[in-house]
């Protein structure tokens, strides 16, 4: 693992607490001596730390570990405690909502789901309102006190694209004036944070699925809209605006549209590659979408799947292509180590979809790049809501080196 720079400084201990949680994270656990190598810090200095976080109960020892060929005592490795802090994470989608419960190492521990058609506001907020004192019913005195927040996760424009959404205008209208956030937190005790769909998705990535350890790379999610996310040394880089990596937005040559209307005209990635597109393919011929994405990931071929898997296979030679060109537009800006590639859909489609954008890079003309390792995803639908509920975690346990210079007052505490 490569080492990564903390600091023996008073008044930055917080920032060191967040560099070791976020280590153990990502390496799920690691002996106290494996802290203070990979973070410079001193043996004395880490062990701190590491009893501040145990004590809080933040952090848990597990087995010891028996090295061979080494003497005296064995290695503790410290992970997570599960347990240490829970979060709730809400994703408001333009065809579902979902809720979580999930604890400190994620793990999803209580969900509810809900379909329709578009989303009506007068649905939307009573039902996270019902959902949330679902999930926390059964709580104890001692667990409502770590649970830190609420993470919702919703699409920036919820009234925009109204054509290809399939919202009705006077919905439309009401989004547009809707404060999402403040809405819920008028109901809510809890801190309540909001990010696009498609960053908090990008964050679960980081959290748990980059299995290949990119420090810089950019996040691919199709959903009903395509959208995604930047990860700059292993942080989410949201931009001047938090609409960093909006490559749902990137103007495309009109050629990748499913509609191509005046030659001359660019389109945008979300008209050329979104799951939207897909599902109006099947509607078309009565199939209904998830069923018919579900069977094709389990190999079906009788009918009707035989009409779907034509389906498919034209949306992906439509949106492969398109997703290819975005990935060369952006790395020409940001030299990516790799892309993540993830979307509602079963795991074995967004191989198919990877595997189908990696062929497509190759007739461009990257002369001047250098092509970046793209990989699938394995969240897909869960991604979003639990990228949420993340959010929470990520606010609070991060590491921010902001925090190196900021006051007192200016840094927040989880407990």
């Amino acid at each position: 693992m490569a080492s990564v720079g903390g600091s023996n400084l008073a008044g930055i201990a917080q920032y060191n607490e967040r560099l070791v949680l976020q280590l153990i994270r990502r390496a799920q656990s690691l002996t106290k001596a494996d802290i203070a190598r990979i973070t410079h810090l001193s043996a004395q200095t880490a062990s701190v730390i590491i009893n501040r976080l145990l004590a809080e109960k933040l952090l848990c020892k597990q087995k010891p570990r028996h090295e061979v060929g080494k003497v005296g005592q064995p290695a503790i490795p410290i992970s997570l405690n599960p347990a240490g802090a829970y979060s709730l994470g809400v994703k408001i989608g333009r065809r579902g909502l979902d809720a979580v419960l999930i604890n400190f190492t994620g793990e999803i521990l209580r969900r509810c789901a809900y379909d329709y058609a578009y989303p009506d506001p007068d649905f939307i907020f009573p039902t996270i309102r019902r959902a949330i004192r679902e999930l926390t019913q059964d709580f104890s005195p001692a667990q409502a006190k770590r649970l830190l927040g609420i993470g919702v996760a919703a699409p920036y424009g919820l009234g925009g694209w109204q054509y290809e959404a399939g919202i009705p205008t006077p919905i439309t209208a009401r989004w547009n004036s809707i404060d999402i956030k403040q809405t819920i937190q008028a109901d809510q005790t809890l801190p309540v944070w909001l990010v696009n769909d498609a960053t908090a998705a990008c964050i679960a990535s980081m959290a748990l699925d980059n299995s290949q350890k990119f420090n810089n790379y950019l996040y691919i999610f199709v959903g009903t809209f395509i959208g995604g996310g930047i990860v700059m040394n292993s942080t989410l880089y949201s931009g001047s605006f938090n609409n960093a990596g909006a490559i749902g937005s990137m103007p495309l040559p009109n050629r990748y549209a499913a509609e191509p209307l005046d030659k001359r005209t660019p389109v945008q990635l979300i008209n050329c590659a979104s799951r939207y597109l897909l599902n109006q393919r099947f509607q078309s011929l009565g199939l209904q979408p998830d069923d018919m994405l579900t069977g094709l990931a389990n190999h079906r071929t009788e009918p009707p799947f035989d009409q779907a898997k034509v389906c498919f296979d034209q949306w992906l030679n439509q949106a492969a292509p398109a997703i290819a060109h975005a990935i060369a537009a952006a790395v020409s800006v940001i030299d990516f180590e790799g892309v993540i590639i993830d979307g509602s859909f079963p795991p074995e489609l967004t191989q198919q979809l990877t595997h189908a954008v990696s062929d497509s890079m190759q007739p461009l003309d990257l002369e001047g790049l250098t092509l970046p390792r793209i990989v699938a995803g394995t969240m897909g639908n869960d991604a979003r809501v639990v990228g949420g509920a993340f959010l929470t975690f990520y606010t609070n346990f991060t590491p921010d080196r902001n925090i190196l210079i900021s006051s007192a007052q200016n840094v927040s505490h989880a407990f």
